[in-house]
């Protein structure tokens, strides 16, 4: 009998775990990317070089070849392309609007506060604002483009004097060339793991975030379970699931960041529609959940419920960036101290040879088992 087939749309290194996993479910893995090397090119059965920007291409092939589903994981580049086939197809995916408000932060904004959600101060600009665009702003401000990601062209801004050369940045390393200033959010970072199936939404996982801090806020570590309440679980979850819902994200896995605010609100950073990266859904939601995240999200994309069945142990985790050289040795002292507490060393480069200033420039990282 002939394998069912899926469509994976990226080649990337954590994608090779989505082909794994499919391949352990029975599926014939059909892997579309950019060639350049990238380790999901070896690892599927049929790897197609069409880039996934070419969505009419990519889902004509797919037509061509019968799949019954179409999923990536932590791409937010591949997300749009993952909806845009399946609803060609007629397969399980998120509707038009999410991929035009999940993709822009400035849209997402606009969509929680027309639905009630707590959202601070904010307005977009493009190359030719003025002071008086901004003039209503109070200080600190945080400074993005309106459609990237990991931490690309981020910047705290505490004084106006600040706020040019943050904009400018900001703009620069924006693909429509545009900026959102929004008001600084004080309180401690958290992210969670989702998943969505036709319309209903699940929280899988809390996860608490560490940061370099001021000005770019550069991710440097993750840990789960995190040091939640159970009253701001239950807020977060609240306020997380309507957010879902303004951003109709309803047949995919979703990452949302957010802060508890001094004043007990629970304040939305964004929402993606795919599993979190920095080995967040790969890695640490199995693990400390000990729920299967990626079969989850192959099966929604086949039009199968998700199964939330413990199938290992759960087990407290944390994943460790490193940053500069300190990092570096306090992971040389847990290999000497507690090597089996270890899971994972990856990309290490060792150089140290430039300036840490977004994630893509980060030296590494390492995944390890915590105790309770």
């Amino acid at each position: 009998m002939d394998k069912k087939k899926l469509a994976i749309v990226g080649a990337n290194a954590a994608i090779t775990m989505l082909i794994d996993k499919a391949k352990s479910l029975g599926y014939e893995t059909h892997v579309f990317a950019w060639q350049c090397g990238d380790p999901g090119e070896k690892a599927a059965d049929h790897f197609y070089p069409i880039s996934i920007d070419k969505k009419d291409e990519i889902a004509e092939k797919c037509r061509e070849i019968g799949v019954v589903g179409v999923c990536s994981i932590t791409s937010d580049f591949a997300a749009p392309t993952v909806s845009y086939v399946a609803r060609k197809l007629g397969l399980p995916s998120n509707p038009e609007i999410t991929g035009e408000v999940a993709r822009n932060k400035y849209k997402m904004r606009c969509a929680f506060k027309e639905v009630g959600l707590y959202t601070p101060p904010f307005i977009q600009l493009g190359k030719e604002y003025t002071k008086e665009d901004i003039s209503a702003m109070q200080y600190p401000v945080i400074v993005k483009p309106t459609d990237r990601w990991s931490s690309k062209g981020v910047t705290r801004v505490d004084r106006e004097e600040d706020l040019d050369s943050a904009v400018k940045y900001a703009i620069e390393e924006s693909f429509d060339k545009h900026a959102i200033v929004e008001g600084f959010m004080d309180g401690q970072e958290y992210s969670a793991e989702c998943i969505c199936f036709n319309g209903k939404r699940r929280i899988l996982a809390f996860t608490q975030k560490e940061t370099t801090g001021f000005p770019h806020y550069i991710e440097s570590g993750h840990f789960q379970p995190a040091n939640l309440s159970e009253e701001n679980k239950k807020k977060a979850t609240d306020v997380i699931l309507r957010a879902l819902d303004a951003l109709h994200i309803e047949n995919s896995a979703a990452h949302a960041e957010f802060r508890v605010l001094s004043n007990g609100e629970i304040g939305i950073i964004e929402i993606g529609a795919r599993m979190g990266g920095d080995c967040i859904g790969t890695d640490l939601t199995p693990i400390s959940t000990g729920m299967d995240y990626i079969r989850m999200v192959i099966d929604v994309a086949c039009g199968k419920a998700p199964d939330y069945t413990i199938v290992t142990e759960p087990s407290n985790v944390r994943i460790k960036f490193i940053m500069c050289k300190d990092d570096l040795e306090e992971l040389n002292k847990l290999q000497g101290s507690s090597p089996e507490s270890i899971v994972r060393i990856a990309e290490l480069d060792g150089k140290f040879d430039r300036e840490v200033v977004d994630s893509s420039t980060r030296h590494g990282y390492y995944i390890i088992k915590m105790r309770a």
